[in-house]
C-alpha cells in the first residue's frame, strides 16, 4: 500500500470519526479513530522499511566502493 492509499484510509477514518462526533455515535467515532490510527501505523511501517532499504543500499554501495 502506498502513500496515497494510506492517506485515503486515514481520510475515511477522519470522516467516520467526524460523523460519529456529529451524530453522537460512539461506535462510528471509535471505528473512525481506529481506521485513522491503523492507516498512520501502516505509513510509519512503510516509511521505516524504505529508510532501512535506503540504508542497506548505501552500506552495500560503500562496501563495494571500498573493495574496488
Amino acid at each position: 500500500m502506498g502513500d496515497f492509499e494510506n492517506k485515503t484510509d486515514e481520510w475515511k477514518g477522519e470522516v467516520k470519526e467526524t460523523v460519529g462526533d456529529a451524530t453522537d455515535n460512539e461506535d462510528l467515532q471509535a471505528e473512525g479513530t481506529a481506521e485513522k490510527l491503523k492507516a498512520k501505523a501502516k505509513q510509519t511501517v512503510e516509511n521505516a522499511k524504505e529508510s532501512l532499504d535506503d540504508a542497506t543500499q548505501a552500506a552495500k554501495d560503500k562496501a563495494k566502493s571500498a573493495f574496488d
